[in-house]
């Protein structure tokens, strides 16, 4: 399936077209099942590069001597954490690591996909009402801020900007007709859950170009010079921001 009719496709701007999994009410074992695909189409794509390109060069220059408190908004399935659970077991880098997820069928899946001794918390709720126990270092997100609309965007840049110390970084899509085509034929000759072949394509639409993130971050009154928009293979736009 593609962008309702009602949505004309113009890749010159955000889709208001909404995806299944923010819109469609299913049961845990199913959203299991399109998350399981999700973390495979990350795998496959490379999609925790830029994320960890980010994290190498931060505590490369300011090496950590406390825990680092790390919180990963709509964490899904909970891929990333686990990654970036075992890139610091291999830099020996100690970690606290916390998944806020507004669908509870999303720690559900997450719980049931991590050991129960690693330094990972799940917690369901809205992120702008987390209140954490203890300072957070780092705010990061992938594939989440497509889902929201500029508003919240500008809303959620300012939340990130009060939460860290340290800093933060959003690891999303980029806005362009080649992944759009391209992730329609793979995800149906893939066999992908449902929402994946719907939400996939979608998603793009509702992505960015560097312009939209200037923008946005100009609004959440964020300096030109503060925050990097990077481009990175493959279809990939993402923002980050070292204090």
């Amino acid at each position: 399936m593609t962008a309702p009719a009602s949505v004309p496709l113009d890749f010159g701007r955000r889709s208001p077209a909404l995806e299944l999994m923010d819109t469609e009410e299913c049961g845990v074992a199913e959203f299991e099942a399109c998350l399981v695909d999700l973390a495979k189409v990350n795998r496959v794509t490379n999609a925790y590069r830029p994320t960890f390109l980010w994290l190498d060069r931060l505590v490369r220059d300011r090496r950590p001597t406390e825990p680092l408190r790390i919180v990963d908004c709509g964490s899904g399935y909970g891929d990333m954490l686990r990654k970036i659970d075992r890139w610091a077991v291999r830099r020996g880098i100690a970690v606290e690591l916390t998944g806020i997820d507004l669908n509870p069928w999303s720690r559900a899946a997450a719980l049931k996909a991590t050991a129960p001794d690693w330094p990972i918390r799940w917690i369901t709720t809205d992120l702008f009402e987390y209140r954490p126990d203890q300072p957070v270092d780092i705010v990061i997100s992938s594939l989440f801020t497509h889902h929201l609309t500029d508003d919240q965007v500008v809303r959620f840049v300012r939340w990130m900007e009060t939460t860290s110390r340290v800093g933060w970084f959003v690891n999303d899509l980029h806005r362009h007709p080649l992944p759009y085509h391209v992730f329609r034929l793979w995800s149906k000759l893939a066999g992908w859950h449902r929402f994946v072949q719907n939400d996939g394509p979608i998603s793009i639409t509702r992505a960015f170009v560097a312009a939209d993130w200037r923008r946005l971050l100009a609004r959440a009154e964020v300096p030109a010079d503060a925050a990097d928009v990077a481009w990175h293979v493959p279809f990939r736009l993402c923002v980050g921001r070292r204090k």
